[in-house]
């Protein structure tokens, strides 16, 4: 097994047979030990974090999976912290893509001149281009084509994949009585048959839920979603 990449959250071993597998680490995203799902840097250690993001993407990928929703998911072993996963080459360099059901994070930091704080809006899709050195920016559905990163119909066609995803990640946090604010998602294209899949990971660490208008951190949130 073969370390090819130390990430900030997740180290990534070569399995072969197109076949990597993900180990899940403790570290999460942030700023001066702040946790932050939109930050570029690794922000804090939690013990546990690891695995309870774990849980939490093999609840959703197992689902999406059954839904018929492509994913990267091969097997998941929640004793050695880690999944198996199929080979996907990544959008361009590393491309993030955000469903906003709420003004918060970055978006309001953004555009506070022109919203409120936590009002509406609507699972807005926003695309970022994986870049700590620049700061992860935004790019616009123009820019993607003009760089050779995707043409517009691919680019419809990552939007209208977020959406339903994101939408059955919102639908199943609200029976528990939970509201995701925003969540971010990781799409490659599967080195079988070049589609488009859902990479990564879907858990506390990606995105914002709050109940009764109270942030709800990645931890809590797992073990009262999963209760």
């Amino acid at each position: 097994m073969q370390l090819i990449y130390k990430g900030k959250t997740k180290d990534v071993y070569n399995l072969g047979n197109s076949q990597y597998l993900l180990k899940f680490k403790d570290d999460v995203t942030g700023e001066n030990g702040v946790f932050d799902p939109g930050a570029n840097t690794v922000g804090l250690t939690i013990d546990g974090a690891g695995k309870s993001g774990l849980k939490m993407t093999k609840y959703f990928y197992e689902l999406l999976n059954d839904l018929n929703i492509p994913t990267h998911l091969v097997s998941v072993n929640l004793d050695e912290v880690s999944m198996v996963v199929k080979e996907a080459e990544v959008l361009g360099k590393g491309l993030e893509v955000i469903c906003r059901y709420k003004a918060v994070g970055s978006f309001y930091r953004r555009y506070a001149a022109y919203c409120q704080e936590g009002q509406d809006l609507n699972g807005f899709v926003e695309v970022t281009i994986k870049d700590d050195e620049r700061g992860d920016p935004v790019i616009s559905e123009d820019a993607l084509e003009n760089l050779g990163i995707l043409t517009k119909d691919l680019y419809q066609e990552l939007k209208a994949l977020t959406v339903k995803i994101c939408d059955i990640v919102k639908a199943e946090l609200a029976k528990k009585g939970l509201d995701l604010y925003d969540i971010k998602l990781e799409f490659g294209y599967d080195k079988t048959n070049n589609q488009i899949i859902l990479i990564d990971e879907i858990s506390g660490g990606n995105m914002r839920v709050y109940k009764n208008g109270q942030y709800i951190a990645p931890l809590d949130l797992e073990k009262e979603f999963l209760a």
